[in-house]
Formats: structure tokens, C-alpha cells, sequence
């Protein structure tokens, strides 16, 4: 689990067609072999290490899913485990995406930079206005999105924007995009009431219950 609070950028030295290696020197020292780190907002596993950065093995399945397979990607986010007692700044983020998108454009606004972008439809359908977005692992909120998600925008203050991959991003770019997991269990729980063959859950919920408990 991850916060979706970059702690600094790293470089992919080597890539392979089943694992990356990164060159990070400035967090290897809060890494172990067997370590969860999002790359880009994806959860990796960290199986060797060296003074400078660590290798993580890239199954055909993340390939797949993501952008690491693009050779034209250099610069990645980096985002080690959240720990118990760990601050949550961000939101909740699972390290698994759940689609791609691209940037569509992007403007300087005052002292801050807003960037649009469009959506897959497997992720789209989980963005909604001011609600939490995870872009390449970065913890956003989305200021605009048209009706289906596919398109929105978020806002983007000069810390964030500098200390992250979104200054490198172009026109066209590919991203991670992972949606807030409330969407995804809220979604769950509608699917299961809307389907009759389905078992139902039993509500303990009641106006009698509230009434009961000092509700009323």
C-alpha cells in the first residue's frame, strides 16, 4: 500500500524484457531485497540491490499493462511501502493500475500548472469531480472530468510538479492511472444489490435500529 507521495525520481539504467533496473541512490538506503516500491505508481518488487538502486523483475502481465516496455521511458516516480504509523498525505494507493491515459494538454495558471488528460474507459469509469486520482503514482485531485471520466483535469501545484515525472511528460504521453479504491468497493457493493442471482447481504441497518441506539 503506498500514499501516492513521490519521494524522488529515478533513472531505469537497464532494461530487460522481464525486469528493470534503477538508479535511485538518494532511497536505497530505505530499501530492502523483497521491498514493495511503486515505479510510476506500479508495485514492484525489489530483488537485488546495489549502492546506487535496485532491479525489480517485470512479469509479461505488468508488460502488458503498462508503459515500461516504451524505451523512450527514462524517468520513473519512486515510492516505497507505506509503513505502520506512517503519515497518509496522499490517499490510498494500491499500486495496481487500473488503465492507461495520455496527456492531452497542459497550462501554466498563475504560479501552478493544470494538465488535461484522457482516460481509458476501465479506469474512467472510477473518476469523478474533486475526487482522488493516482497519475504515474502521484496523488491528484481531479479539479474537471466530462460525464464518462474520460477526459479531466487536474491542478498541480510548483512542488509537486518539480519534483516529479509530470515536468517530462509531453503532449501525447503515455500514464498510470489508477482510480481511488472507494470508487472501486462503492461500484462492488452496487453490482452485488442490482444482481437478483446473487446472495444478498442481510441489513442490520433499520429505522427501528437507529431509533433503538439514539439515532431517532
Amino acid at each position: 500500500m503506498f500514499t501516492g507521495l513521490v519521494q524522488t525520481i529515478g533513472v531505469i539504467e537497464q532494461r530487460d524484457h522481464d525486469r528493470l533496473r534503477i538508479y535511485c541512490p538518494d532511497l536505497i538506503a530505505q530499501i530492502a531485497i523483497g521491498d514493495s516500491v511503486a515505479v510510476n505508481g506500479v508495485c514492484l518488487t525489489a530483488t537485488h540491490l546495489s549502492s546506487t538502486g535496485f532491479t525489480a523483475d517485470v512479469s509479461p502481465e505488468t508488460l502488458g499493462r503498462t508503459n515500461f516496455g516504451d524505451r523512450r521511458l527514462k524517468y520513473v516516480n519512486l515510492e516505497t511501502a507505506l509503513a505502520v504509523g506512517d503519515k497518509i498525505g496522499g490517499h490510498f494507493v494500491s499500486g495496481h493500475i487500473d488503465g492507461m491515459g495520455k496527456l492531452s494538454d497542459y497550462a501554466l495558471v498563475g504560479n501552478s500548472w493544470e494538465l488535461g488528460f484522457e482516460a481509458n474507459p476501465e479506469v474512467a469509469r472510477y473518476i469523478v469531480f474533486k475526487g482522488s486520482i493516482a497519475i504515474n503514482g502521484i496523488s491528484l485531485t481531479v479539479s474537471y472530468c466530462n460525464e464518462s471520466g474520460t477526459n479531466f483535469r487536474v491542478a498541480v501545484i510548483p512542488h509537486t510538479y518539480e519534483n516529479t515525472t509530470l515536468k517530462n511528460l509531453d503532449i501525447g504521453n503515455s500514464v498510470h492511472l489508477e482510480g481511488d479504491l472507494l470508487g472501486k468497493y462503492v461500484e462492488k457493493f452496487l453490482r452485488v444489490a442490482n444482481n437478483t442471482e446473487l446472495p444478498q447481504p442481510k441489513s442490520v441497518i433499520t429505522p427501528e435500529f437507529l431509533m433503538e441506539h439514539g439515532w431517532g
